[in-house]
């Protein structure tokens, strides 16, 4: 996997604040995201934006940083997105659509992202439903899937519906805390401590933005 370059990010994507993103931020989006008022007949001149809430739950900002990429990866396809961590959702009901990411550590989601398919499962067997899993550092080779993707937490969401579920590679954190963070930092070739493919996590965005009824150009 590649890091891509030139990637800048918002005051609200680097201090972890929840951010507001909407469609008509700048320009003319690439794609367009829209539904009938009615959720029923076809696109109209008049339909409505769609909302998208991509929630994330991350320990050092490397998943906040990928759900930050999908949130305007969307709000480019034209949709109104909010993007923010997980713990501090109260309710899905106001979107259309929800993206739901973690960190995975020692086979486990954070503690906030099962807690928000348990509290919401309801309104989210409702709505389209896509989860992603950030973790993966170090050479691709010695990747272990069972410790990268917990099973129990996957399958609750396949119940609840979910369309897809993806691990993206994590990063090490520079300001590693404790022995064992440290010695992970340490032994980690330079060219694996961050493994977040960049484009390959804007190409994800793009495939539920088409499932949503966008042209993606």
């Amino acid at each position: 996997m590649t890091v891509s370059s030139g990637t800048t990010w918002g005051p609200e994507a680097r201090s972890g604040r929840p951010a507001r993103l909407h469609s008509s931020d700048r320009g003319f989006p690439r794609c367009a995201l829209r539904r009938s008022p009615d959720d029923n007949g076809p696109v109209a001149r008049d339909a409505v934006v769609m909302r998208i809430l991509v929630a994330y739950a991350s320990k050092r900002g490397a998943t906040a940083e990928i759900a930050h990429s999908i949130a305007w990866t969307l709000r480019d396809c034209g949709a109104d997105v909010d993007c923010t961590a997980a713990a501090g959702v109260p309710s899905v009901a106001p979107y259309d659509a929800v993206v739901l990411g973690s960190a995975v550590y020692m086979k486990r989601w954070r503690a906030e992202a099962r807690r928000f398919l348990r509290k919401h499962a309801g309104a989210l067997a409702e709505r389209p439903l896509w989860v992603f899993s950030s973790g993966p550092t170090g050479p691709p080779a010695a990747d272990k899937p069972a410790w990268t993707e917990p099973r129990r937490t996957i399958q609750r969401a396949e119940r609840l519906g979910a369309r897809d579920h993806v691990v993206f590679g994590g990063r090490v954190p520079a300001d590693a805390h404790g022995p064992a963070a440290r010695a992970m930092a340490n032994g980690t070739p330079a060219e694996y401590r961050d493994r977040r493919d960049w484009d390959g996590i804007r190409a994800w965005a793009h495939g539920i933005a088409a499932a949503l009824g966008a042209r993606v150009s």
